[in-house]
């Protein structure tokens, strides 16, 4: 029996996250496993009418679970960094959620904005630490508001925090046993102390897996090489900043942002998957919301769980359906509706 905590967010999250729970019904139908939900209000709306955002007794309940079904969170309504930060950050690092695991796989090349790039070129995954870095959210101002102003951000990297996420990239490349080929992805010609304790940390950590290639490429060369030759890559591993900004890049290669999902991942304890494309309020009540990254991410969250077989079956229906059924990628233009698609899935299933 999994214990499922379910957080529909804000905007399109509900519409995405119901559909995903309706994958998630039948799959458990066909394979077998119980489940049990719980719906979590941590949305904007919540935060307006009562101030709460996400609490201590809120982590305690959460880290009862066996995973958490995310929606989206951000709500125009409020001011930007609130409830990304109170609910989305809080999360990450009250839970210790520290890999962010982001596969980028093209599963049709209709939709992809590259020239000539086949599903085989497009198939890589992007290990980025998540709990540490820029998003630490450690700095302060000097002479606030006044000529002389400065605002300090820290980029706050510890050996710990650099060193586990090295060694779940290392030991993800040999699981996913492709090309097994790892890459670090840093600036170490600029940021020299950051990135010093990054490269030496990887170099330590490659000597135990000589099963498993390695290289290394700048952050600005990485964006060149995804939109220019994709397939050089098997797995990335990066820090905080840089894997937010080039997984972005790799879910508009892939076909944007309907069909990227993503894992928050505590491989000790509790994790939480969710679609990347943000809470998309213009398109709220529309019921044209593309649904397919959330069923992407109940997928890996199956896959997390162990259910193995269900998340291959469930992603080898959305390669199907993007492939045979759907006519774009993007809301309103999908031939469905958000609610249609959810449906076909579960047919298909």
């Amino acid at each position: 029996m999994y214990k499922i905590a379910v957080i529909p967010g804000d905007g399109t999250g509900p519409e995405v996250v119901n559909e995903g729970l309706k994958v998630l019904q039948a799959a458990s139908k066909k394979f077998g496993f119980k489940y049990e939900t719980k719906l979590f209000d941590f949305s904007g709306q919540r935060y307006l009418d009562t101030g709460k955002l996400v609490d201590d007794a809120d982590v305690a309940e959460l880290k009862k679970f066996n995973a958490i079904y995310l929606g989206a969170v951000g709500d125009p309504k409020v001011k930007p960094g609130i409830i990304e930060t109170g609910v989305l950050l809080k999360l990450r690092f009250a839970l210790d959620q520290y890999i962010n695991l982001r596969p980028v796989k093209l599963y049709n090349s209709a939709y992809c904005p590259l020239k000539d790039k086949k599903p085989e070129d497009i198939d890589f995954v992007v290990v980025r630490e998540n709990s540490e870095g820029l998003y630490k959210g450690m700095g302060e101002f000097r002479d606030k508001g006044s000529v002389s102003e400065v605002a300090i951000q820290i980029s706050y990297n510890t050996r710990k925090g650099v060193e586990r996420c090295i060694r779940y990239a290392f030991e993800y490349t040999r699981k996913r046993n492709k090309r097994k080929k790892l890459t670090l992805c840093g600036k170490t010609n600029v940021l020299t102390y950051a990135w010093d304790l990054w490269q030496r940390t990887f170099n330590e950590v490659a000597k135990e897996y000589p099963d498993v290639a390695t290289d290394y490429a700048h952050v600005d060369a990485t964006t060149m090489w995804f939109v220019k030759n994709p397939e050089w890559f098997d797995v990335i591993v990066t820090d905080n900043i840089f894997g937010d900004i080039i997984t972005d890049l790799g879910a508009m290669i892939q076909g944007g942002m309907g069909i990227a999902a993503g894992g928050n991942i505590n491989p000790e304890g509790v994790s939480m998957f969710e679609p990347i494309g943000g809470s998309a309020p213009k398109y709220t009540g529309k019921n044209v919301i593309n649904p397919l990254a959330a069923i992407c991410a109940c997928s890996m969250m199956l896959e997390n769980l162990g259910e193995a077989q269900a998340a291959k079956d469930i992603e080898d229906v959305v390669i199907k359906l993007v492939n045979k059924d759907l006519k774009s990628l993007a809301a309103g233009k999908m031939g469905y509706s958000t609610a249609e698609v959810g449906d076909l899935v579960v047919k298909n299933l």
